[in-house]
């Protein structure tokens, strides 16, 4: 009946999951999850308030910790997930739940990892609120952070090792967040600040590689191996939303070209801060944009 309906979908929850993550921390029960997201979109909205008329952090300090803290963990989740596919003899065309013994464990063990990495990564946004970098909270920011979040709790619950979802996408993401964070710490140091030209190629690296995800979870339709066809369907679709976002972002950040009554406007004296024309120059989580005179 529609009264035994929650019951079933709770139950299904539980009990209808991989018993080989069962009991690991966050996992069991999906509120925790719903419950910090709700919050991260809260802090957000409410956060961009009480900074309205307030003067912006610096957090400089905080930021380097930060992005030097998420690249060591990337890292360290690139390295294992290389090695613990390997050792399970991974297929990369296609590789189904549960024929590489222990290594799916680690797998999975390296996995929670990456989902856990995903609440961590909210503090992106928060530092963003903090330092009152507004624009840089676009729908794409919040959309990619907040999904994936969710998306990485039932991977873990249903299929948390085998074939893309599992170990190609997100040592690929590995790979990117090395590379990002890197960057993101160094722009915080404003002497570092004038080798920091590789931004746009950043964003080239983050296309190719939702690009190479999708031809991955595509070669495993044509070819399958037993791994849910459900699963490799959405895969590609979550993907496709990303591909057309991030298209439009590189768009309207490296495209756009500035007309001439915009170059009528830039002074030809602009204060130096740090090496910086301040009217062209503001640093947000460490990335550098450029931005039109005031």
């Amino acid at each position: 009946t529609a009264y035994d309906l929650p019951f079933l979908i709770a139950h299904c929850i539980c009990f209808c999951s991989d018993s080989r993550v069962r009991g690991w921390f966050l996992l069991d029960s999906y509120l925790p999850t719903f419950f910090l997201t709700v919050v991260y979109l809260l802090s957000i909205w409410l956060g961009t308030k009480f900074m309205k008329n307030r003067p912006a952090f610096s957090l400089r300090g905080h930021l380097i910790i930060y992005n030097l803290g998420v690249t060591v963990l990337s890292l360290y989740m690139l390295i294992e997930l290389m090695l613990s596919s390997w050792e399970g003899g991974y297929n990369l065309q296609c590789q189904n739940l549960v024929s590489a013994g222990e290594a799916d464990i680690r797998v999975a063990k390296v996995l929670w990892w990456y989902y856990f990495s995903k609440v961590i990564e909210f503090m992106d946004t928060i530092f963003f609120v903090l330092r009152k970098k507004n624009s840089q909270i676009t729908f794409l920011h919040v959309y990619h952070h907040a999904t994936m979040f969710n998306i990485w709790w039932c991977v873990l619950n249903w299929i948390p090792c085998g074939q893309s979802k599992c170990f190609f996408g997100p040592a690929l993401n590995s790979f990117i967040h090395v590379l990002m964070y890197s960057y993101y710490g160094f722009s915080v140091i404003p002497s570092m600040r004038k080798y920091l030209w590789w931004k746009k190629y950043l964003t080239q690296a983050q296309l190719i590689q939702f690009l190479l995800t999708i031809i991955h979870t595509l070669s495993a339709v044509v070819k399958p191996c037993g791994f849910p066809f459900g699963c490799l369907m959405f895969q590609f679709s979550y993907m496709a939303t990303l591909v057309i976002l991030f298209i439009n972002f590189y768009i309207k950040t490296y495209q756009k070209r500035p007309s001439r009554t915009d170059m009528k406007k830039v002074p030809p004296v602009t204060e130096i801060r740090n090496g910086f024309h301040k009217d062209y120059f503001t640093a947000a989580n460490g990335v550098l944009n450029n931005k039109k005179a005031q």
